[in-house]
């Protein structure tokens, strides 16, 4: 099963609900783009239809496909920069003024010119709607401003290059013409997408999506896909099938025993897995007594990372660090000190129990460690059930736990529920992955910065286990205020010991990006030796990028 952001699914039980006829083929066709490529991606529910860029619930089936950024980063190779809708771009005024000039000759899907008009509205929406800001950006933005007729201004607080992924690569461009006249863009379902991109929707089925190529679409001669189907697996198994028959050739989930039961069954099928973030358990930070730093550590200590990976993940995903540093992916990162103070994080229940201990708790009739206040160690952990490996590794944390005294109950929700308690806050703990992005300071931003985060009962960005720390905030706005690598690297070492020492997230295996793919119909796909964008179908901008590098056989 794979991993997102988040999920757009509505309620469903069972398996898929429709069979769809059309699945991978390909012929190459001088009248333009041709053959129909099937995403076998489990989602654990049916499609809601919602294609809002802006919507967290949706944004990982529409940006980079459909709508588009202004620039892509590729987090796979140091940063490096592709123009999109803007052709160039330029820092100034000490790195807190960035111009970009905005492409000529593209157009909407409904036949309007695209401009930089509609990127100064694009960003100025999202500073008079707080819920579209995913990544906070007007935290530090101060203004934005067309200049001229192709130029957009963008003046920060302080130095922010770092910023630039955000900015430039994570917030998709929206016509003006058409979201100034929505009353409610934070509840928009934008089931018809006006956009620049190589595909449109036509149509959405619960069921299924079909993403059509845009035949008027600016860059000539792509997409050379004519269609793409989406259908919607409510369960791994027939996802699993779909891939391993050759019905669909884009894979992006977890399979046990993947060699046995997908690349051996075809020279065509293969799979990487880069590490590019981590999976990990969210204490929330609002219930008691996981508020105490003592209990987080403890529960640190009780998880057998190496275990988790071996059984939950078949090895797969290697297992993570209190750290919070994606290795080998991020290793230059790691600062000595920390990685040694890490180590003292190796699976110990017994440490785990004498730090309890010297705390105040003590140890009921039933195993379960008491808090001074009365209360007994036992939590609830929501965790999406369609996700076999999530768990099967949520087993072996609990059974480290249990061994610490410390009572894990799961709670294996449908996507919506799962979605709905995550984002609100209604939970105990959470077992989940964020998508980091080029450099450990994103992930470490998405758990850590305060401005991502909400009042319990409302939705957070990221930052689901409300942690809050005018320290880590100030700290996380010093790197985005520097370019200097030592500085930075000096910085994310002084997270890191945030990440040791207050535990406010406790990683338990690295996140890969699950990717299978099918060369039986199609070459292009991004590979170890060719690493153009992540690969996995549910990251954005980035499937629109794999889907623009596609061609049929």
């Amino acid at each position: 099963m794979r991993r997102f952001r988040k999920l757009a699914l509505a309620a469903a039980g069972g398996l898929m609900a429709a069979v769809l006829a059309a699945c991978g083929s390909g012929t190459t066709s001088a009248a333009g783009p041709s053959g129909t490529l099937t995403i076998s991606n489990e989602s654990g529910g049916l499609w809601q239809c919602s294609f809002n860029p802006f919507n967290s619930s949706a944004n990982f089936l529409s940006v980079g496909n459909v709508y588009e950024p202004l620039v892509f980063v590729n987090a796979l190779q140091n940063d490096q920069t592709t123009p999109w809708l803007a052709t160039k771009w330029d820092w100034s005024n000490g790195n807190k003024t960035l111009t970009f000039t905005i492409r000529s000759g593209v157009k909407w899907n409904d036949g309007q010119a695209m401009g930089a008009a509609d990127v100064a509205f694009t960003y100025n929406l999202l500073k008079k709607n707080a819920a579209l800001d995913l990544n906070s950006v007007w935290s530090v933005l101060d203004s934005v401003a067309q200049q001229g007729t192709d130029q957009v201004v963008f003046n920060f607080k302080a130095p922010a290059v770092p910023y630039f992924f955000y900015i430039a690569d994570q917030i998709a461009i929206v016509p003006q013409h058409v979201w100034s006249t929505i009353a409610d863009p934070v509840h928009y379902t934008d089931a018809k997408p006006v956009a620049t991109g190589a595909y449109e929707v036509n149509p959405c089925t619960p069921q299924n999506i079909t993403f059509t190529a845009n035949k008027n679409y600016w860059q000539p001669g792509l997409p050379k896909v004519a269609k793409v189907l989406y259908p919607a697996f409510t369960s791994n198994d027939p996802a699993n099938n779909y891939l391993a028959t050759g019905q669909a050739q884009w894979g992006s989930q977890f399979i046990p025993n993947i060699d046995a039961f997908y690349a051996k069954k075809s020279p065509d099928h293969h799979y990487w897995f880069p590490p590019i973030a981590q999976v990990s358990l969210f204490p929330n930070e609002k219930v008691a007594p996981l508020n105490d730093p003592v209990v987080r550590k403890a529960l640190a200590l009780a998880i057998d990372r190496n275990k988790a990976s071996s059984v939950g993940e078949y090895g797969y995903e290697p297992a993570g660090n209190q750290m919070g540093i994606v290795t080998p992916t991020f290793q230059s990162w790691v600062d000595p000190a920390a990685q040694s103070a890490a180590a003292s994080f190796n699976y110990n229940p017994t440490k785990a129990s004498s730090m309890l201990e010297a705390a105040g708790y003590h140890k009921g009739s039933d195993g379960i460690y008491v808090s001074p206040a009365g209360k007994r160690l036992s939590f609830h952990v929501i965790n999406q059930g369609g996700y076999s490996d999530w768990v099967a590794t949520m087993q072996v944390v609990i059974q480290g736990a249990k061994a610490a005294g410390i009572e894990i109950i799961p709670d294996n929700l449908s996507a919506n529920d799962y979605n709905d308690k995550l984002f609100n806050g209604n939970f105990d703990l959470a077992y989940y992955a964020e998508t980091g992005g080029p450099a450990p300071y994103y992930e470490l931003r998405q758990w850590l910065y305060s401005a991502n985060t909400a009042p319990i009962g409302q939705q957070a960005s990221t930052n689901f286990e409300r942690y809050s720390d005018p320290q880590t905030d100030s700290l996380l706005d010093q790197y985005g205020a520097t370019a200097d690598p030592a500085a930075q690297k000096q910085i994310i070492a002084k997270l890191e010991q945030v990440m040791l020492t207050q535990v406010p997230v406790i990683p338990v295996t690295e996140s890969v990006d699950w990717y299978q793919y099918d060369t039986s119909h199609f070459t292009g796909w991004p590979t170890p030796q060719n690493q153009y964008a992540l690969p996995a179908a549910f990251q954005i901008p980035d499937m629109g990028q794999v889907l623009l590098h596609l061609s049929p056989k």
